[in-house]
């Protein structure tokens, strides 16, 4: 009787996989074809003379605009000026969003207020976020200048300094992305246990030391995890550049993907731009494995 039963589960079981494999595999299929689509389109594409005043494929170049991309020093300026504005928004955000989520874990009334509060310019679109800071950092009309004025100091041409825009830029979008740590470290602190912290306070230990040795250990990975997609997201730059800098003054702010737009829609190589978004999809990748890797080496 056992061994039957065990076969009529076991039968049971496949049945549930294969129902559960023929549910999911239109979704899967749908999902991997959007996301698949483009990303050979760019490779067949960069591998071809493609330009917008001769839109063919007939001219096949293999790795030349890849070789032209890597030597191009506008580029390379592009990307260092990227990992410097990833860098400087990534670690100041996860320093400020970790600091914010310590305390609002403690916080046991009004917290839902606080939440709807954090999140709102999590919500707003970048679009509508550079145009308001555009507004507010105007050098002549601009209130953030006006404020300034009132204790005394110069207005500053925010956006037009070529010493200050990156840093403009920094500053707005961690105004708009630290909610986004806030409540991804809030939601990992709140899931972590009591009991070691009850067992540390009963030896003698103070809130400094459960931090180091208790708080830190246990959120690792979901520390990994919101840097990894904060990270992404923030090569990925683009909104805020274009609708305030666009990539100026000179070319101060010019990030990286905002330098392939200019590429394939201003000086119209196609096949170049295509090259280059291989190379920046090839370096997110690569950090993400070696990100994952790490993830799984500390559970």
């Amino acid at each position: 009787m056992i061994g039957i039963s065990g076969k009529g589960a076991n039968a049971a079981d496949r049945r549930d996989r294969r129902f559960g494999y023929a549910m999911a595999t239109p979704s899967l299929l749908v999902l991997f074809l959007i996301i698949l689509f483009p990303v050979l389109s760019a490779l067949f594409t960069s591998l071809h003379d493609y330009t917008l005043i001769a839109p063919n494929f007939d001219t096949f170049t293999g790795l030349k605009n890849f070789k032209l991309a890597l030597a191009d020093a506008e580029f390379r300026h592009s990307a260092w000026l990227t990992l410097r504005f990833v860098t400087g928004v990534v670690l100041l955000e996860f320093l400020i969003g970790f600091a914010v989520a310590l305390m609002l874990n403690k916080v046991e009334r009004f917290k839902p207020v606080y939440y709807a509060i954090l999140l709102c310019p999590l919500l707003m679109n970048p679009v509508i976020v550079g145009l308001i800071w555009r507004m507010f950092l105007h050098p002549n009309l601009g209130i953030v200048n006006y404020l300034l004025g009132t204790i005394g100091i110069d207005p500053v041409n925010w956006l037009g300094d070529t010493k200050i825009a990156i840093w403009t830029v920094i500053l707005v979008d961690i105004w708009h992305q630290v909610s986004f740590m806030i409540v991804l470290l809030l939601a990992g602190l709140s899931s972590l246990p009591k009991e070691p912290y009850e067992a540390a306070r009963v030896d003698g230990a103070n809130a400094f030391q459960c931090f180091i040795h208790i708080t830190l250990p246990m959120m690792r990975t979901v520390i990994v995890v919101t840097l990894l997609i904060r990270l992404i997201f923030a090569v990925k730059t683009y909104d805020l550049i274009y609708i305030m800098t666009r990539g100026g003054p000179g070319t101060a702010t010019d990030f990286v993907s905002y330098f392939i737009y200019r590429t394939a829609f201003v000086s119209l190589n196609v096949g170049e731009a295509s090259a280059m978004s291989i190379i920046l999809l090839a370096a997110i990748l690569g950090l993400t494995v070696y990100l994952y890797r790490y993830m799984r080496s500390i559970n």
